[in-house]
């Protein structure tokens, strides 16, 4: 595809850096910032950043080697190697410093799948679109034939006792927009190990989409470690209200085939890049995304989007004449679909550096246009940010959101009271692809992802270059578990 055909053109970057006023935030800080005197950011530095970002076509071009050079990417397999490789590759041939740091991931690996609702005095048999999630166990290699018997929350499920012993839990929602996707999640992260506990014989999770061509959606599903384990899978939205209303008139059968299979944790790698500050190289300003990716599709939206713009922002900030004030690291994580082993491996291994962590970022939720940038800090965080939205007007993300920053694989640092910052994208349909065989380049906008790619590379010099830092947060109250949930951001409602 010729570069002209998806870039923006030139006239629009240099519109960006007009000095243009940012439009109004959505919230007003509740205290003045570190800093009262004046500020003007260096729009002559916005100029390098956002003008190649929009103009070059280098993010969608290196989404295209990752998505279709590598392919699928789930942990500990062959692909996530390939990843880590093409990575450093890249990051050198950008005159980037990189380097891996190991971490040991879970190796599950997909097997045959099928399933059928069986044929009754009612009706003729069906077959299921359907997706082993991620953790579930095998079938017997007969398979599991069992009734059927619909829950629409967890507490429903807790409600019928005994009554869904032997049999497979059906876990049904109404999920239509990307917002609900953190009102369900649930079900199909914890509703299987809690019918196991129950005494079901399976579990089938209605996918978590916003649109289906009768396409699963899979992802991941935690059993605790002595607990009960029973095959779970994930049906398409279509086969999820064809249950429904076979379940309305009557007993339903269905038979399950899952040849999925946990094998030793495997060595892998989180992929590390650093850009050193010029003053100030022991504060860190950390962007990131997950390298990983499930083994279905190419995983284009999730997260090879993210990963594209933060190398894109590192890159670009590489080639200023002068670095920013801080260090700029990037990371690029392994093991967020289906375990976090990547995320807390980072924090481990940095927990004595984490105090001089003054900014994190995730890019985790596809490549759709930027909308606005987020923040998790402290008292004053909008007003210290908010001179340098400008270069941001035209790409129509000047403006706050009203949603927390977060991040999967950031949510360790919250103890460290890291201040997390983020682009905020359009994720309206998102969840049309997520964890399906559809998630591939053909999905992703190239100018929705230059537009957001230029908004990463510039907000994050931003917070690198900024005569003050933001004020850290309180820390949480409980631990933070997996991540808190804050949809539409995918990386913030898990897996």
């Amino acid at each position: 595809m010729p570069v002209s055909t998806f870039i923006l053109s030139s006239s629009l970057a240099l519109q960006l850096v007009s000095g243009a006023a940012p439009v109004a935030t959505k919230s007003a800080p509740t205290k003045p910032a570190q800093t009262a005197k004046a500020f003007t950011p260096p729009l002559a530095v916005a100029e390098k950043l956002v003008g190649p970002a929009l103009t070059e076509g280098h993010s969608y071009a290196r989404l295209a080697e990752l998505t279709d050079g590598i392919g699928p990417r789930l942990s500990g397999s062959e692909g996530a190697a390939a990843a880590v490789q093409w990575a450093l590759r890249s990051f050198k041939a950008d005159g980037v410093k990189a380097w891996t740091e190991p971490v040991k991931v879970p190796r599950w690996v997909r097997g045959e799948e099928r399933g059928e609702v069986l044929a009754s005095e009612r009706t003729r048999g069906h077959p299921l679109f359907l997706l082993a999630l991620g953790g579930s166990p095998p079938t017997a290699p007969e398979g599991l034939t069992a009734e059927v018997v619909e829950v629409t929350s967890l507490e429903a499920l807790a409600a019928l006792g005994d009554g869904v012993k032997g049999k497979i839990v059906f876990f049904n929602h109404t999920m239509s927009v990307a917002a609900d996707y953190g009102r369900f999640a649930g079900l199909r992260g914890r509703g299987p190990a809690l019918a196991a506990k129950a005494g079901a014989a399976g579990a089938l999770v209605r996918s978590l989409a916003t649109a289906s061509l009768r396409t699963p959606h899979t992802g991941s599903t935690r059993f605790e470690d002595e607990g009960p384990r029973i095959p779970a899978a994930s049906i398409t939205t279509e086969d999820a209200d064809l249950l429904h209303r076979q379940l309305e008139k009557g007993a339903v059968r269905v038979k399950l085939v899952l040849g999925c299979s946990e094998l030793p944790d495997a060595d892998s790698h989180n992929v590390v890049a650093e850009i050193r500050g010029r003053e100030k190289p022991q504060e860190i300003v950390l962007i990131s995304a997950h390298l990983d990716s499930w083994d279905v599709g190419t995983g284009a939206h999730d997260d090879g989007a993210g990963v594209v713009m933060v190398m894109e922002a590192a890159r670009l900030i590489a080639k200023l004449p002068q670095a920013p004030r801080r260090t700029v690291r990037v990371v690029l994580y392994m093991n967020e679909e289906n375990g976090l082993r990547g995320g807390r491996a980072y924090a481990e291994a940095h927990a004595a550096e984490l105090s001089r962590h003054v900014a994190a970022m995730e890019m985790d939720a596809g490549g759709g246009r930027p909308v606005g940038v987020s923040l998790r800090a402290g008292a004053g965080g909008q007003e210290l940010l908010k001179p340098w939205l400008s270069p941001l007007v035209a790409l129509g993300a000047a403006n706050f959101s009203a949603r927390e920053a977060g991040g999967a694989d950031i949510s360790p640092l919250l103890p460290a009271r890291v201040p997390f910052f983020g682009v905020e994208v359009d994720s309206s349909r998102y969840f049309d692809v997520h964890h399906t065989h559809a998630d591939t380049l053909d999905k992703v906008d190239p100018q929705d992802l230059a537009r957001s790619t230029a908004a990463t590379a510039w907000v994050t010099y931003a917070l690198a270059e900024s005569p003050d830092t933001l004020v850290r947060p309180e820390a949480p109250a409980a631990p933070p578990g997996s991540a808190p949930v804050a949809a539409p951001q995918k990386a913030s409602a898990g897996h």
